[in-house]
């Protein structure tokens, strides 16, 4: 599969809607939640005033000029938190085209942008059901907590 990596334009906002709204994992055989979703405010840390912070850094997967995915970290206190000095991630990618090692090479991109600009860690939440739980372990995030229904996990920049 063609794709490109590229960094997000600030004009992009609404992507990162779109995507916000992609990343909400459904098991298999549950309905989606309605968009409208995304508005509430513990979803909307991961998007209000994105770009705008010390520490906003996102990445855009194209294929044939469209926008497919996304992977962008920020400190926020979100179901992912840590601390203050960790940015926590956020991806997705259309359904179809997951699977293809777009995802992975987002979060080695994104995870490389943080590295050089000197943090140590990042960090995400995940629910136990989701396959990308996989992925990130094979990129080397390391499960830190749990609840009942998801897994906080770091990777270490150091």
């Amino acid at each position: 599969m063609n794709y490109k990596i590229r960094a997000w334009k600030s004009n992009e906002i609404e992507i990162l809607r779109i995507f916000l709204y992609e990343a909400i994992f459904v098991p298999d055989g549950m309905e989606p939640p309605p968009f409208e979703i995304i508005d509430q405010p513990e979803l909307q840390v991961y998007v209000a005033g994105f770009g705008t912070h010390k520490g906003d850094i996102c990445y855009v997967a194209e294929c044939d000029g469209t926008i497919v995915g996304a992977a962008w970290v920020r400190i926020m206190n979100d179901y992912g938190h840590i601390d203050q000095e960790t940015p926590s991630f956020a991806i997705s990618l259309l359904k179809e085209y997951r699977h293809h090692g777009i995802g992975t090479e987002l979060m080695k991109r994104t995870l490389l942008k943080i590295h050089n600009q000197g943090y140590k860690r990042a960090s995400l939440s995940v629910q136990k059901e989701n396959p990308a739980f996989r992925m990130y372990q094979r990129l080397g995030f390391r499960v830190v907590n749990e609840t009942a229904e998801e897994y906080i996990m770091i990777y270490n920049l150091e």
